[in-house]
């Protein structure tokens, strides 16, 4: 198989998924379905459309012929598109891919509006320490050099500051840039261990957790309602999270499952990690059958509390 660099925009896999499943629940064949929105398409999505056309035309699966393009479908699309295809309920799973990725569309907007104004307020305070220290301060220094008096160590290092931003400011300049530089090499080659210090950070590691729990959630539970087994929907959900304790914690659910124990009491040995609330909901889920059901109400609540 070989891999494609061809990707789409959450809004493109929207209308993609779409029109699949509003055609194919109307009865239209699959390649039929390709054909029309072949006519209609651009771009990438039309490159995709007449790779998948070939790919099926040859026999493939819609999965496998997406399984090509990993830096668009991550692996839980494509086991919950393969699941469905072995089941036959390919026109619903597909409305549910829909929705997931609108959910997702509208959890970014979430966060993002939510770091708009810590985000604002930091610049600002940037801003104005650079105006003080540039301008404010070298005048405040001509004052006390004339008063000849011992100044406390914070105004020293103050003034120290402000001297060597006004004295150096192309050195200064040269050295934030590639302090950014080194910033984005780092973050490129030790990505996970960069993310690691960030989630861990005090106003952040909150936020984090919730937008794991939530992710991991809503993907079990479209996992689970694709049919696929409770081992293999958390062997996938393993991916979505992106707190290393959320990982082992979802790692230490499925190897308990697999020796026998509930996941409410897997989730139980993560004392204070997870909300109590939601190990009760998945408790019930469990009692009632339906813990795909109660996945998707944890994550809704999680949605709505983020």
């Amino acid at each position: 198989m070989k891999i494609q660099n061809i990707s789409l925009s959450s809004k493109d896999k929207i209308t993609l998924f779409d029109n699949f499943a509003t055609m194919l629940g109307a009865g239209i064949s699959i390649l039929e379905a390709v054909d029309s929105m072949l006519e209609d398409s651009k771009g990438n999505q039309k490159k995709l459309l007449e790779n998948l056309r070939k790919d099926l035309t040859q026999g493939q699966q819609i999965s496998s012929s997406f399984a090509r393009y990993p830096g668009t479908f991550d692996k839980v699309t494509l086991n919950i598109i393969r699941a469905s295809e072995e089941a036959g309920t390919l026109d619903v799973t597909l409305k549910d891919i829909k929705k997931h990725i609108q959910k997702e569309m509208e959890f970014k907007d979430k966060i993002q509006s939510a770091m708009i104004y810590p985000s604002l307020i930091l610049v600002v305070f940037v801003g104005i320490m650079l105006l003080i220290l540039t301008f404010v301060i070298p005048k405040m220094a001509s004052v006390f050099s004339r008063m000849k008096v011992e100044l406390p160590l914070a105004t020293q290092i103050m003034l120290n500051v402000s001297n060597f931003i006004t004295t150096y400011p192309i050195q200064l300049i040269i050295g934030v840039i590639a302090f950014i530089a080194g910033f984005i090499y780092l973050f490129r080659t030790k990505k996970s261990f960069i993310l690691g210090i960030f989630f861990s950070l005090p106003m952040i590691s909150g936020l984090v957790k919730q937008i794991d729990i939530t992710r991991f959630t809503r993907s079990m539970s479209l996992l689970l309602s694709a049919g696929i087994p409770l081992t293999g929907a958390l062997e996938l959900s393993q991916e979505v999270v992106s707190r290393k304790d959320m990982r082992q914690l979802v790692k230490h659910i499925q190897t308990a499952v697999m020796s026998g124990k509930d996941v409410s009491d897997a989730v139980r040995d993560a004392k204070g990690l997870v909300p109590m609330i939601v190990i009760k909901l998945i408790e019930a889920g469990e009692k009632t059958g339906s813990l795909d059901v109660a996945m998707q109400n944890i994550s809704e609540n999680m949605d709505y509390e983020v």
